[in-house]
């Protein structure tokens, strides 16, 4: 099928965080798709609500409702992915993730375009507490995931379906967020599963980055810690958001590609 339209709704993994950088926005897989899509469809159009550290509930609340109005039928192809920063909360509620879940991704279904929907990571590759933490959870949300797409026949994007998805090699600075060959990787896999032209080689192998001197490991988690980790602890203890304030960057359909 060739789509004519291509809706985005969810959190940095779709806003395309820590992608290369274009017109001050990052580039992200759902970009990377996009490009494609339009190359297939002269009539092709892209519009792309993300925002990074929004919760399912603010996704079904604040980008569903401008979603679908857009939505043309099964030539709109709709992307949702929302869930995974409920999980990593404190107060993870896997009833209140579910209800909003369900919710958002019924009134989707029900406009009768192509639903696309994505599990997260369970195994990250360490190991102690946290990383048993981090899979009993995210085990948990993607449960929900694949409870929806039974009930509606919908297609998912299975995390581990890359056999390099717990490489480190594919993840920003952040540790949290993919880098440029991670959106890559991942905008190939969407292309695949859709059907449409795709690097039939994006399952190579990442290459695998020097181990560094213990040292300048140290150095480094010192300064992954400063920056990225203890403002996140920061934001938590306030109730705040990374994505306070800010809207998606493309939150109307845009001929593609935009730049």
């Amino acid at each position: 099928m060739q789509y004519t339209r291509f809706l985005v709704l969810g959190d940095s993994f779709s806003e395309g965080m820590s992608d290369e950088i274009i017109n001050g926005k990052y580039r992200g897989w759902a970009d990377r798709v996009a490009d494609v899509l339009a190359a297939q469809s002269p009539e092709f159009k892209y519009a792309n609500f993300a925002i990074r550290g929004k919760l399912v509930k603010q996704v079904f609340e604040e980008q569903v409702p401008l979603a679908l109005p857009l939505i043309d039928g099964p030539q709109t192809l709709v992307s949702f992915h929302a869930g995974a920063n409920d999980a990593l909360r404190p107060n993870f509620d896997r009833n209140i993730v579910r209800t909003a879940y369900v919710k958002a991704v019924t009134q989707l279904v029900q406009t009768g375009g192509t639903i696309l929907l994505f599990t997260v990571l369970e195994k990250n590759g360490n190991g102690g507490k946290a990383s048993a933490v981090w899979e009993e959870r995210m085990s948990s949300f993607n449960s929900i995931v694949r409870e929806v797409a039974d009930k509606f026949g919908l297609m998912v994007m299975d995390a581990s379906m890359d056999p390099q998805s717990s490489n480190p090699n594919l993840l920003a600075f952040d540790r949290l967020h993919l880098n440029t060959t991670g959106h890559y990787r991942v905008a190939h896999a969407v292309l695949e599963r859709i059907g449409a032209p795709f690097d039939s080689g994006w399952r190579e192998s990442a290459i695998a980055s020097k181990k560094k001197p213990w040292m300048i490991r140290k150095a480094l988690t010192l300064l992954w810690f400063l920056t990225f980790a203890l403002p996140w602890i920061w934001r938590r203890i306030r109730g705040r958001s990374s994505g306070d304030g800010r809207s998606g960057k493309y939150t109307s359909l845009t001929p593609w590609p935009a730049h």
